[in-house]
């Protein structure tokens, strides 16, 4: 009889523990566990207590690239470099003198010089400066100026001419004919001059 009384006490006792622990079993559920508070900075810019707000990095900007040359070279404009477009020209250049011709016949410039020559005289260092017979030089009118160290010889186109300029050179010049010597010009000594005019004589 004891016998069976005992395992029925120990299934009252197994009945029993296994009910106290489904009651205790709620208390231990999460749901009743204390929730961990968490302390949140304010938004609010103004806090003085929060933390600065810390912009999200966007990324290190990259420098700009610098702009490529144009290949295109400036190409200097065809009308030239006037102002406004319009070409600069250039005055013309003067046109020749022109030299009144000789009298037909007369002897030439350097006719004259060579026959000075011819005859012993000096004529050194022969120069032709005609063109100081126009108007730009010496507007003389002189058809032929040829020049020497030793004397100077003008020929003009008629002898009215040359007697005009003989007379303005008067006792430092010869006339004959058309051609007049001048002793300005070059320093003739006196005593040489009487033989320079008695070849100029020879030539008429």
């Amino acid at each position: 009889m004891s016998h069976r009384i005992l395992p029925a006490v120990a299934l009252i006792m197994i009945t029993v523990a296994v009910t106290a622990c489904g009651a205790e079993e709620p208390d231990r559920s999460p749901a009743a566990a204390p929730t961990p508070t968490v302390a949140v900075p304010s938004a609010d810019p103004a806090s003085p207590t929060g933390p600065a707000a810390v912009p999200a990095p966007t990324g290190e900007a990259s420098p700009a690239a610098p702009a490529a040359p144009s290949s295109a070279a400036p190409r200097p404009s065809a009308a030239g470099p006037g102002a406004g477009g319009t070409t600069e020209r250039r005055p013309p250049s003067p046109p020749p003198v022109e030299l009144p011709p000789r009298q037909a016949g007369a002897p030439t410039g350097r006719e004259v010089v060579a026959a000075f020559r011819a005859a012993g005289l000096k004529a050194a260092n022969v120069r032709d400066r005609s063109v100081d017979c126009g108007p730009d030089g010496l507007g003389l009118g002189c058809s032929e100026l040829v020049v020497t160290d030793n004397v100077a010889v003008y020929v003009f186109p008629d002898e009215s001419s040359a007697g005009d300029l003989a007379e303005l050179w008067s006792g430092a010049a010869y006339r004959s004919g058309t051609v007049v010597l001048n002793y300005l010009e070059a320093p003739t000594p006196r005593a040489d001059r009487p033989r320079y005019e008695k070849v100029l004589d020879t030539l008429r």
